[in-house]
């Protein structure tokens, strides 16, 4: 009983100690991820407790279950518009990216271990995969605003390149131990059966589970364990049926998020903890399961593989799989530099060392020490680098909070709250002042908090610098009312820089813009301007906004694509919506340098 209880305190306490380490990730810029490493590692047998854990099955039993809860839960909160924009990239990345970084990066470990290319084909298919838990743990919850298109590819490249990682490690272990026994047709039939599979099972389950949801009814904590065990169940049966069961699991949850009815509330709500539970436990147990020393004797392998994984193989994979989608090089550099790695390859790395490869033990440890570099240098710098790679959108538009109430099976109600910050335009004036002016039909008071106290509100209110007000809504109108209590004027003028001085319609024709009226008259000046209609329909002045910026892009838009008109005039989407339609474009004007 007593080691059954010293069991129970360790592992509390080890969980207890990695959730408090979080309030100092924001404040040292260091990924939470790393952090749940670290307290695993200090547990371990060369750390305070001394701690002896050597189970591999167990930690690959426990990966494998935890992996599945972050993959549903990071389903539930894609939505169908990332795929608009993001999906076709993204299979590139998750299948032709994964194996062009194995093939190069394979290359260099073979050459750098002094070792056979199978062992390090396998070395490189270990690292090989992006990791969904750190992608979607560190864009989501890092404070950065990445355009769609960005965002979107990282998400579900991360979500959907775990089966091809997977099987190549699984038929390279297979090499390792059998040369002879396999073949490239085999391969290729199991790859198409991992994929097909897993497609097909996540599609059809997580349909059915989300026609489920609103037909049961149940105490509001039940609807989520309802959903993670059927989401593990499926992960299982896929597995059992050769399909990928993390494809499916991911897709499932996708599924289910998308279809928002009253219980996906309460499921999302607690799968967020879930998740976040998962990622601690997780990364605590593949901290205790790591010796540090044995991790230090390969330091300089590990930084030698990480760093050309980063400079070199990850982002030829990426240019030869997004340039065909007519992705800038600004996105590309972004993309190829958030190739994080986390628990995926650690997970991986268990399964030479289960499956008896010599010098297993060596992979992990490198494996490992990979992991810990690309959690430093990458997720340490996305901020830095999404300034550098200009992917990031500046925004004063989004409210402090926003919870959902469901109101019926069927009707939901949203609450958002907004924060009075230095310089608002909401500073002295009534809360429903504010709301008259943006639709007084769709926007009600819910509440006013001052000094961390409700105020009654009367004629005589008016809102002062960090004062929260709560309205409730019906239609999206959310933005609007952030810029009245977001917009400073250190804010604006960078939202002014970024989109231009002057938000068009996209309906307008550019030759009706006062802007352009000389240039229209100067013939040399419209022809070195004017782009050729691929129809030969219309003249660039006689097409709308909508118009010219789409023939120019030849992608799908998202917020913060370009369009230069001439070296002084540019286009820069500010809005779109779900279904891919420009709502407001901004229209940016560049001095030139004047002559000496």
């Amino acid at each position: 009983m007593d080691t059954l209880n010293i069991l129970y305190l360790v592992g509390a306490l080890l969980i207890f100690a990695s959730i408090m380490a979080s309030t100092l990730s924001a404040r040292l810029g260091v990924p939470l991820l790393l952090l749940f490493l670290i307290v695993g590692m200090l547990a371990g047998e060369q750390g305070i407790l001394g701690i002896e854990f050597s189970q591999y099955a167990l930690a690959n039993f426990v990966g494998q279950a935890a992996l599945a809860c972050i993959l549903l839960d990071g389903g539930l909160r894609t939505s169908f518009k990332s795929f608009r924009v993001g999906l076709k990239p993204a299979i590139t990345l998750a299948t032709w990216g994964v194996l062009a970084t194995v093939m190069v990066l394979g290359v260099f470990v073979t050459w750098l271990l002094d070792v056979d290319w199978r062992f390090g084909l396998l070395m490189a298919a270990i690292v090989g995969s992006t990791d969904a838990a750190a992608v979607f743990s560190l864009l989501r919850n890092g404070g950065v605003k990445l355009n769609d298109r960005v965002q979107a590819t990282l998400e579900l490249e991360s979500g959907g390149n775990d089966p091809l990682a997977i099987l190549l490690v699984t038929g390279l272990i297979a090499l390792n131990v059998d040369p002879n026994g396999q073949s490239v047709l085999g391969f290729l039939g199991l790859l198409l059966q991992q994929l097909g599979v897993g497609l097909g099972m996540g599609l059809l389950f997580g349909y059915l589970l989300s026609r489920l949801l609103p037909k049961v009814h149940l105490a509001e904590g039940m609807y989520a364990i309802l959903i993670l065990s059927a989401g593990l169940a499926v992960f299982a049966a896929t597995n059992m049926l050769g399909g990928s069961g993390f494809l499916a699991v991911y897709l499932t949850g996708v599924m289910i998020g998308n279809h928002k009815v009253r219980s996906t509330e309460h499921v999302m709500r607690v799968m967020d903890s879930f998740a976040w539970l998962s990622q601690a436990v997780l990364f605590v147990v593949l901290g205790l399961l790591v010796t540090p020393s044995n991790v230090l004797n390969v330091w300089h392998y590990s930084v030698a593989i990480a760093a050309f994984m980063i400079f070199v193989a990850r982002p030829i994979a990426v240019y030869t799989s997004v340039k065909p989608f007519k992705f800038k090089d600004r996105e590309i550099g972004f993309i190829s530099w958030v190739g994080l790695r986390g628990a995926v390859p650690i997970t991986l790395a268990l399964l030479p060392v289960m499956a008896g490869i010599d010098n297993a033990f060596m992979l992990f440890d490198i494996a490992f020490g990979v992991v810990v570099v690309s959690l430093i240098l990458q997720g340490t710098t996305i901020p830095i680098m999404a300034n550098l790679f200009k992917v990031r959108i500046p925004t004063n538009q989004d409210p402090k909070e926003e919870h959902e109430v469901w109101v019926s099976d069927k009707a939901s109600i949203t609450l958002y709250e907004f924060e009075v910050k230095s310089g608002a335009f909401a500073i002295g004036r009534h809360p429903l002042e504010i709301s008259k002016r943006v639709n007084p039909d769709e926007i009600r008071i819910f509440a006013l908090v001052r000094g961390q106290q409700i105020v009654v509100t009367d004629e005589e209110t008016k809102l002062k610098f960090g004062d929260s007000v709560w309205y409730a809504m019906r239609g999206n109108h959310a933005s609007k009312i952030a810029k009245i209590f977001n917009d400073t004027t250190l804010n604006h003028k960078a939202i002014d820089d970024f989109y231009g001085d002057w938000l068009l319609s996209p309906s307008v024709k550019l030759g009706d813009l006062p802007f352009f009226t000389g240039a229209m008259t100067s013939e040399s000046l419209v022809d070195n301007l004017k782009p050729k209609p691929k129809d030969g329909s219309k003249s660039m002045w006689d097409q709308t906004v909508a118009e010219y910026v789409k023939q120019r892009l030849d992608t799908a838009p998202v917020s913060g694509d370009t369009v230069v008109i001439s070296d002084e005039w540019s286009l820069v989407i500010k809005e779109v919506d779900d279904k891919g339609r420009l709502r407001t474009i901004g229209l940016k004007h560049r001095e030139l340098p004047t002559a000496v």
